[in-house]
C-alpha cells in the first residue's frame, strides 16, 4: 500500500488527495493518525504519523512480480496471463493515470482492449487487463552515451498526481518521463540551440504519443527554453 508521513502543516485534503483516499476511508485506514484541535472542534491530521492509502497500479505489479520471481503466485485481485494484467479499479483511478505507470501502455489501448467506449467512464470495482511491456533492462552509461531525442512536457494538468515512481508530481522539479530508462536513472539534458544545460531524473513513464522520446518537467522545459516551443530536440546523456 502506498505510504506516507505527516509532516508539520500538511492539511487533510493534501495527505487524502496524495493516498488517493476520501477523508472517511483515511479515517477507517489511518484512525490513530486523526483528532481534534482542542481549539476549533475541527478534525486534524497527526504530524509525524506514517499513514497508509489504497494500492497503486505499479505497487500491485511489483507485488505479483517479487511473488513470480519467488515462484509462488498468490491468489487476489491481480492475474496474469502472458503479458497481460488484470487489475481492480479503485476510487480515484482513470485510465490516463494507469497507463502512465506502464511502457507499452496507452489509455486508448486499454479502453479498446477493454471494450470500453469512452475511456473516461471506469468505475470502482471494475476489472481491466492490461498489456505491460517487459521490465526495463538496465542501462550501461558508457554504452548508452549522448543521444539526439524529442522531448516534448508536461506540468499543470498532471501536478500533485502520483508518478510511476509512486511519488507525486511536481511539475517545478528537476524530473523527467521516459519509456523504457529505468526509474532513478540521472540525465544531462542539453538545447543544442541554445546551450542551456539541465541535469534531470527519470521518475515517470512516458510520453505515449508516437515521434516523442522524453517528457520534461514544465520546470525542465522552462530552464531549456522550450515552454512556448513545446516540442523540440535535445540531446540526452546518461550520467
Amino acid at each position: 500500500m502506498t505510504s506516507y508521513k505527516i509532516q508539520r502543516g500538511d492539511t487533510i485534503d493534501r495527505v487524502t488527495t496524495s493516498l488517493g483516499l476520501t477523508w472517511d476511508e483515511f479515517r477507517k485506514i489511518n484512525p490513530d493518525a486523526v483528532g481534534r484541535s482542542r481549539k476549533t472542534g475541527q478534525w486534524v491530521v497527526k504530524a509525524g504519523a506514517v499513514v497508509k492509502g489504497q494500492a497503486t497500479f505499479q505497487s500491485v505489479l511489483e507485488e505479483r512480480q517479487a511473488a513470480d520471481a519467488r515462484g509462488a503466485g498468490r491468489p487476489g485481485e491481480l492475474g496474469q496471463e502472458g503479458r497481460y494484467l488484470e487489475y481492480t479499479v479503485k476510487k480515484g483511478d482513470t485510465l490516463w493515470g494507469l497507463a502512465r505507470n506502464f511502457s507499452g501502455a496507452t489509455a486508448e489501448q486499454i479502453a479498446r482492449e477493454n471494450g470500453i467506449s469512452n475511456p473516461a467512464r471506469i468505475h470502482p470495482g471494475q476489472k481491466i487487463r492490461v498489456k505491460v511491456s517487459e521490465p526495463a533492462q538496465a542501462v550501461n552509461p558508457e554504452a548508452a552515451g549522448r543521444s539526439e531525442v524529442v522531448a516534448s512536457w508536461y506540468g499543470k494538468e498532471y501536478h500533485g498526481r502520483p508518478m510511476a515512481n509512486g511519488r507525486t508530481y511536481n511539475m517545478y522539479a528537476n524530473t523527467i518521463a521516459h519509456r523504457t530508462l529505468p526509474l532513478g536513472t540521472k540525465v544531462e539534458l542539453t538545447n543544442p540551440e541554445t546551450g542551456q544545460i539541465v541535469q534531470a531524473v527519470v521518475t515517470d513513464r512516458g510520453p505515449f504519443v508516437d515521434g516523442r522520446d522524453v517528457d520534461l518537467s514544465y520546470g525542465i522545459a522552462k530552464k531549456l527554453s522550450m515552454v512556448e516551443k513545446g516540442v523540440g530536440r535535445v540531446i540526452m546523456e546518461i550520467l
